[in-house]
């Protein structure tokens, strides 16, 4: 008869979780290397007590990490995994009800963006005998239905735990959509509460380390081949790199590519880091977001191709960033959903490692024309320059965005990780940001959640802690988002884990009100104003009295502020070093204009505007953007 051990179906979960491990090549590492768990009554007497067992048994199983706010426990797993390239991430344990429901956007912002993260949201009574259960949701028309049904469309993979028997296929199951890079996402495991506690008799093999190894499927011949006659046919090839890219440790391949072709690069959100800002086929971001020089290029190029992209609109302005006629889309991508996408001509189903590898080899011998070579490297000194004048200290009381990311890129180490998501601070990074390391720029814009950033930041910061690397973390944030979720820096207080933390104080939601004023809607709705019950709304002068300076010194941060002024961008300058060389978090607040903008990178974005106003800056937006709207193609392919 086969061994069995005597358990709870939560403690053969954590112990099954303890000991699975992802293998990429020569690499080895705990998949679940951690687990955050905030308890109620749908949760402390199964996950929690498992926890708290194995706390005491064997302490290095599945370490236990206090979060305070659910969503904020998903955001860390994903900031975990990107540092370490999709190979682990952490597990989110959640109670009943609320607890759950408060994880469902970070599952969508973990699905969004390719990344691994695995929920454990506990469940209503399998048995019912208590029902309904304090927190419980209740349909008359599906009395089946729970909060965690929610949570299907937000998950690449979901089940429920309804028999403790279903355990093992369950979480077999959940594991290889984890580790499947053309699957991975948010993977959710509902756990009824009254089953996390139950008994069950768990074979041995179910506990033993298992290994799963990361996919690499190689390109076919067929269709590698006619990607390479298309390139070898090109007379102006661009490169779409994404982040793609980044997760198959890539970016070596990536180089040898470029600099036998000389083919110039664009990067999406995800790809900042595949080039050094440098290299001389490096052009920065491509898109809405993009720089001048990316998306001149992009506009001309007879052949694109896309490397480890899921060409978001950012990533194609909406389908106007390829301008050429004739041009031809070659596609390559671990998923066949992104491979495919938007009628690619020439879509290549591979790991984008494996798929350079034989690009380079195939179109050995191939190079780009000479005047080609030279309108690359024109384009990238003009808008290095325009960059450069970007930065370019003023005397300002309250600077631009743009100087304070200078002032910021001006004293960070090369290997330090910038981390944002939500607002302006996304675009001008994008445009700005000189990114010196593979892992050194994480904006989270395929949800482009706000409030992730702290909490994002944590997580990448545990993730490289995780790897013995203590590189220091930017989180730029600005007052909007930081007042969406900061809690966790009272996780990072706790832990002692440092954070640089710079708050761009602009009262208000800077990236939205620029936004607003080109629909025509004058930034209504956009400012942090004391109401008026006059005119019924925010928009008058008198600022609220908001300190967020207090605020994060209420939780036991080191606090700098940056006063208005002449010398404010020396000032935040000196307040970056002093933070790098501290060994605790910091949080350092400025103030700055919200109207002083980034140099344009001729990026389109379509929002649309009404068809019928009586204001006449709605009617004006409408006919700029259907100016714009005529260069918007169908299909890109």
């Amino acid at each position: 008869m086969a061994a069995t051990k005597t358990m709870t179906v939560s403690q053969a979960l954590v112990e099954f979780l303890g000991h699975q491990w992802t293998v990429d090549g020569d690499i080895r590492e705990r998949t679940i290397p951690g687990m955050f768990g905030i308890f109620g009554h749908g949760n402390v007497a199964g996950i929690g007590q498992a926890l708290k067992q194995f706390n005491v048994e064997q302490p290095d199983l599945m370490p236990y990490y206090q979060a305070r706010n659910e969503q904020a426990m998903v955001h860390q797993s994903v900031g975990f995994a990107r540092m370490h390239r999709r190979r682990a991430t952490l597990a989110s344990a959640a109670s009943v009800g609320p607890g759950a429901a408060n994880m469902l956007t970070g599952a969508a912002l973990a699905t969004t963006n390719r990344l691994p993260a695995l929920l454990l949201p506990s469940d209503t009574f399998a048995t019912r005998v208590a029902d309904p259960v304090l927190q419980q949701l209740e349909q008359p028309w599906d009395i089946g239905l729970t909060v965690n049904d929610a949570f299907r469309p937000l998950s690449k993979f979901f089940d429920r735990v309804q028999r403790p028997e279903q355990l093992y296929s369950i979480a077999l199951s959940a594991m290889r959509v984890l580790t499947d890079p053309a699957e991975t996402g948010a993977v959710t495991i509902a756990l009824p509460e009254d089953v996390q506690a139950e008994r069950i008799d768990v074979p041995v093999e179910f506990l033993q380390d298992r290994e799963w190894h990361i996919r690499r499927p190689l390109p076919e011949r067929g269709p590698l081949a006619r990607a390479v006659a298309a390139i070898r046919a090109a007379k102006k090839p661009f490169i779409v790199a994404g982040g793609g890219v980044i997760y198959s440790g890539a970016e070596d391949q990536l180089r040898q590519l470029v600099e036998a072709t000389g083919i110039p690069v664009g990067t999406s959100q995800a790809g900042g880091g595949v080039l050094a800002w440098d290299h001389p086929q490096n052009l920065g971001g491509v898109g809405a977001t993009g720089t001048l020089a990316a998306n001149r290029l992009a506009a001309e190029a007879d052949v694109i191709i896309g490397v480890g992209t899921r060409y978001s609109d950012f990533t194609t302005a909406s389908r106007t960033a390829f301008q050429n006629a004739d041009a031809v889309f070659v596609n390559i991508n671990v998923a066949a959903f992104d491979a495919f996408k938007h009628g690619s001509q020439l879509p290549v189903i591979a790991d984008a490692r494996e798929a350079l590898t034989e690009l380079a080899i195939d179109l050995e011998g191939f190079a780009i024309n000479p005047d080609y070579a030279a309108r690359i490297g024109a384009e990238k000194a003009g808008w290095d320059a325009l960059v450069d004048t970007a930065f370019t200290r003023s005397s300002l009381d309250l600077p631009g965005q743009p100087e304070i990311i200078g002032a910021v890129q001006s004293v960070s180490a090369p290997e330090d990780v910038i981390v944002q998501a939500a607002g302006s601070l996304p675009g001008d990074l994008h445009k700005l940001w000189r990114v010196r390391d593979p892992l050194g720029y994480h904006v989270e814009y395929a949800f482009s959640c706000m409030g992730y950033e702290i909490a994002g930041g944590l997580g990448a910061k545990r993730g490289l802690l995780a790897d013995g690397d203590d590189r220091d973390v930017i989180v730029m944030v600005g007052d909007g988002s930081y007042l969406m979720l900061n809690s966790e820096l009272v996780t990072a207080v706790a832990e002692g884990i440092k954070l640089i933390v710079i708050l761009i104080q602009n009262h208000g939601y800077a990236s939205i009100g620029h936004l607003s004023e080109t629909v025509g809607s004058e930034r209504f709705g956009t400012w942090y104003r004391e109401y008026d019950p006059a005119a019924r709304n925010f928009q008058g002068e008198e600022i609220l009295p908001v300190d967020l300076a207090m605020n994060a010194r209420s939780y036991g941060l080191d606090v700098i502020e940056i006063a208005p002024g002449a010398t404010a961008i020396e000032d935040l300058q000196g307040a970056v070093a002093a933070a790098k060389a501290s060994a605790g978090s910091t949080f350092i607040h400025i103030n700055s204009d919200p109207l002083i903008y980034a140099p344009d990178g001729d990026g389109w974005w379509d929002v649309p505007v009404p068809e019928v106003s009586t204001l006449a800056a709605t009617q004006q937006a409408r006919q700029d953007y259907l100016a714009q709207r005529a260069a918007q193609k169908p299909l890109l392919g």
